[in-house]
């Protein structure tokens, strides 16, 4: 730990993150390193118990909630999901995703849970196409995070627009674990915090994960900090891109399940446990290895990308709401390198982690480093994505 809080005490003092807490968990003990600043303005330090928005590393707390549903034959992976939202029943696809709207076909087949957990739903968001799906998105279905639809009107917004591409042909990622998790929410007929709670957050012991801080926690939210044009670090708001508010309002009831929960080190580490420790009980065995197994063809693997990346690379791929390392050798470390089988899923505000059963260990890392694209394009930020790297070489031996 000596050499990770010296390693991450070199990205803090260069200027290039305010702050970060790490964890390594193996053989039943934790360690963390709080490093940097909380608030940097107001002088206040990084502490364990530090809360961050964790954005997409949300989205297999959501599969996993989904997948307690599934082992008490609540769902099955090949079931439509137009048996819970019949707005989905009958969906377009766009001849091209930049095309124009009305340039559709009809879909193959209807989505099932099983596109929604692997990403295969033919489902977007606004920011990842240039044509005018992405305005479109925009205005049918309000800020990412904090939308001020409800989870009914949200849903039937969504299933109004056209995909882009045929359920099951390939990994596009977007809204499918939002939608995943309103469906959940839908089939309990409560909201969506309260169904994580009961099947997630209180059975593993996560009492600071939710979808807003209680004010009597908000010392403890870490600050946004992200960076101005000159590269130089600077406080924000609230979240890029507009899309949450400064403070979410108490009565608004849609949730992301995608990107919205905030959490801590701990709490992260008592979910993650999940894919490592036997004593979590909370999924069998058989759904473990279900949620566990790479499920996309070497096609979709290797064609999956992101703003011009590959997302998995040769090494990885995706079981149901998890990445999964198949060759530790040439296994992405932004989407889990160890041993066969370690899982993780990182976060677009700069938290990651992943749990590695061939030895046990579990490795988190939470921060906030919040870049318009812009700014990543102009290099700004490349220091959170070192300290990735850098921590997980240490973290990892």
């Amino acid at each position: 730990m000596d050499a990770i809080e010296k390693a991450l005490s070199a990205v803090v003092d260069a200027g290039e993150l305010a702050g970060v807490v790490t964890l390594v968990w193996r053989d039943g003990a934790a360690k963390v390193a709080a490093v940097g600043w909380r608030d940097l303005e107001a002088g206040l330090p990084m502490q364990r118990d530090s809360i961050f928005r964790i954005a997409s590393m949300s989205k297999p707390i959501v599969s996993a909630a989904a997948m307690t549903m599934l082992q008490e034959g609540r769902l099955a992976l090949e079931d439509p999901i137009s048996r819970v939202a019949p707005e989905f029943m009958r969906m377009r696809v766009l001849r091209d995703p930049d095309g124009p709207l009305e340039d559709t076909v009809p879909a193959d087949r209807q989505i099932t849970f099983d596109d929604l957990l692997t990403h295969r739903a033919g489902l977007t968001q606004a920011g990842f196409y240039a044509g005018p799906i992405d305005a479109a998105h925009r205005e049918a279905l309000g800020p990412d995070l904090d939308s001020p639809l409800s989870p009914d009107a949200w849903i039937a917004a969504l299933a109004s627009l056209p995909l882009v591409g045929q359920p099951g042909a390939a990994f596009t990622y977007g809204r499918s674990t939002d939608l995943l998790g309103l469906l959940i929410a839908r089939m309990e007929g409560a909201p969506l915090e309260e169904v994580l709670r009961h099947r997630v957050f209180e059975p593993l012991g996560m009492t600071d994960t939710g979808f807003s801080v209680p004010p009597e926690k908000r010392h403890r939210r870490a600050g946004f900090y992200g960076f101005d044009m000159t590269g130089k670090l600077k406080k924000l708001p609230t979240v890029p891109g507009g899309a949450a508010l400064a403070e979410r309002p108490d009565d608004m009831i849609f949730a992301s399940g995608g990107a919205g929960l905030w959490s801590t080190v701990d709490d992260y580490l008592a979910f993650a446990r999940l894919f490592v420790d036997p004593s979590v009980k909370l999924l069998s065995p058989e759904t473990l290895g279900l949620m566990t197994t790479n499920r996309l063809t070497d096609a979709q693997r290797l064609g999956a990308s992101m703003f011009g990346m590959p997302t998995f690379g040769t090494g990885s791929g995706f079981g149901l709401g998890v990445s999964v390392a198949l060759d530790p050798a040439t296994a992405s470390v932004m989407r889990g390198k160890g041993g066969v089988g370690t899982v993780g899923w990182p976060g677009a505000y700069g938290g990651w982690w992943q749990a590695d059963p061939t030895n046990g260990s579990v490795a988190i890392l939470l921060m906030h480093n919040m870049l318009e694209l812009e700014q990543l394009t102009a290099g700004y930020g490349l220091g959170g994505y070192g300290a990735i790297m850098d921590f997980h070489a240490l973290a990892t031996g």
